[in-house]
């Protein structure tokens, strides 16, 4: 990957480890600094009274694997499809904090993934990234994406495989290992 600090806009509290996880322990194993914003809580994805804290503890636990132990939960309500209104609040929130982070890099979502919460980061960080004078970077977490740029994680796969299997929630219900093998 390119090097400088990375800054990873991720769905849902396991979608960065899907999606870019081994990208960014590149990042991390050539010692750029790396943070995940996390937009979703991933509510819709626990069993009924599980408390979404559990999704922000895998995910801690997961970055720990990849080396990355900077994460902030926005905690925002999964599965709707947002307005225009919605989509401005968005991005005027995560403008801040890419500003504060001052990224070189920052990886996305791509605006062609079928997930509506996947769909709608991409397009509330479409809106905040406007101006934005470093590399945006789309990444594939459920639709396939042609590549324009392959980056080669073999060295770090068992460290992003290990990472995913700190989402435990995740793991019985809905094939993720088989999925991100793909």
């Amino acid at each position: 990957p390119p090097r400088g600090r990375a800054l990873c806009l991720s769905p849902h509290p396991d979608d960065d480890v899907i999606g870019c996880g081994g990208t960014l322990a590149l990042h991390r194993a050539q010692g750029d600094a790396v943070r995940v914003v996390v937009a979703f809580d991933g509510a819709l994805g626990l069993a009924p009274g599980v408390d979404p804290s559990v999704r922000c503890a895998e995910a801690l636990r997961a970055g720990q694997r990849l080396g990355v132990s900077d994460y902030v939960f926005l905690g925002h309500p999964e599965g709707h499809e947002p307005r225009t209104a919605d989509l401005e609040r968005g991005a005027t929130e995560l403008r801040g904090p890419i500003a504060a982070w001052a990224p070189e890099v920052v990886y996305v979502p791509w605006m062609g993934e079928q997930h509506l919460d996947h769909r709608t980061l991409a397009r509330v960080a479409r809106r905040a990234l406007a101006g934005f004078q470093g590399q945006v970077w789309g990444y594939a977490v459920w639709t396939p994406l042609g590549p324009a740029r392959v980056v080669d994680v073999t060295s770090v796969w068992g460290r992003k495989l290990a990472s995913l299997r700190e989402h435990t929630s995740q793991l019985e219900r809905s094939g993720l290992e088989a999925r991100m093998r793909g």
